[in-house]
């Protein structure tokens, strides 16, 4: 049975994981590359007639109709709603609102209507776009040459806010030990199964010890216990190794229960093991 972790650390575990790819593509875009502008139309009421709302940067993290949602910095989601008359243009060509695709860096202008923040105008760069796309078609191809795929994926995920997670579980261990338990061992299997199911999944696999001992030897036991289950799902479960996210050891941070009882040192020698999919390909 597949179970959900109690906590989460995957905002500082990501951070450390990140590839700094979406950062970079930024400093190094073309100057000379055209802008697309989305500009909602005015409907009822009047958008001009209505207050300024807050300008939003970020990346389409989801979509559903009209409805998009924008992850900015620090992992804030802003939901903003687009026009049915709203009109793409840029780049010399007409584009329309399916043009506005997930993992897509944007800024939002927008207008307060209530609660709800409008779309007065979306604007984001021309070669953006073919990226994006070019993501898309890897992924309506089934991925035939996955690895590469994959590293294009890495290349568009900074952290935690570019991901979804499609689930999660704990593998326990004794006291000083690494060996996986045979309960162990069927959980890593079962949950490799759902991954294999869900497309464009990677596993993020973190180790972690209770309070007794010293840092340094906690430290290197959570990464023994990382390496172990990483072994046996590429081994034994047969995940393929490439779509695997470096593990990473925390030793006794992040505890799920006390460390002053049995019981909660019990739950806190763990690995966590993650499947995670990239916004910007998730549902495509």
């Amino acid at each position: 049975m597949v179970a959900n972790s109690k906590r989460s650390a995957f905002p500082a575990l990501l951070a450390l994981l990140a590839l700094p790819a979406v950062a970079a593509s930024a400093q190094d875009q073309d100057t000379a590359t055209p802008n697309i502008v989305v500009t909602g139309q005015e409907t009822a009421p009047d958008l001009s007639a209505l207050p300024k709302g807050p300008e939003v940067k970020g990346i389409v993290a989801a979509r559903k109709g009209d409805r998009v949602r924008i992850a900015g910095e620090g992992g804030a989601m802003v939901d903003v709603t687009l026009s049915d008359a709203t009109k793409i243009k840029g780049a010399g060509k007409s584009l329309t609102k399916a043009d506005i695709l997930n993992g897509l860096p944007v800024t939002v202008k927008t207008v307060q209507s209530g609660s709800d923040l409008i779309a007065a105008q979306i604007s984001f760069k021309g070669r953006d776009l073919k990226t994006v796309n070019m993501i898309r078609n890897g992924t309506s191809q089934q991925f035939a040459d996955q690895s590469a795929a994959t590293e294009a994926l890495r290349g568009r995920m900074g952290d935690i806010d570019k991901y979804n997670v499609k689930g999660s579980i704990n593998v326990y261990f004794d006291t000083g030990k690494w060996t996986l338990s045979e309960t162990g061992k069927a959980e890593l299997c079962s949950t490799a199964q759902k991954a294999e199911s869900t497309d464009n999944a990677l596993m993020l696999v973190v180790g972690y010890t209770d309070s007794v001992g010293s840092e340094d030897a906690n430290q290197l036991l959570s990464e023994k216990r990382a390496n172990r289950v990483i072994n046996y799902l590429q081994q034994a479960c047969h995940w393929k190794p490439y779509r695997m996210l470096t593990p990473t050891g925390m030793a006794a941070s992040d505890p799920l229960a006390s460390n002053d009882t049995e019981e909660g040192k019990r739950q806190n020698r763990r690995v966590s093991v993650n499947i995670l999919v990239s916004k910007s390909v998730d549902g495509l």
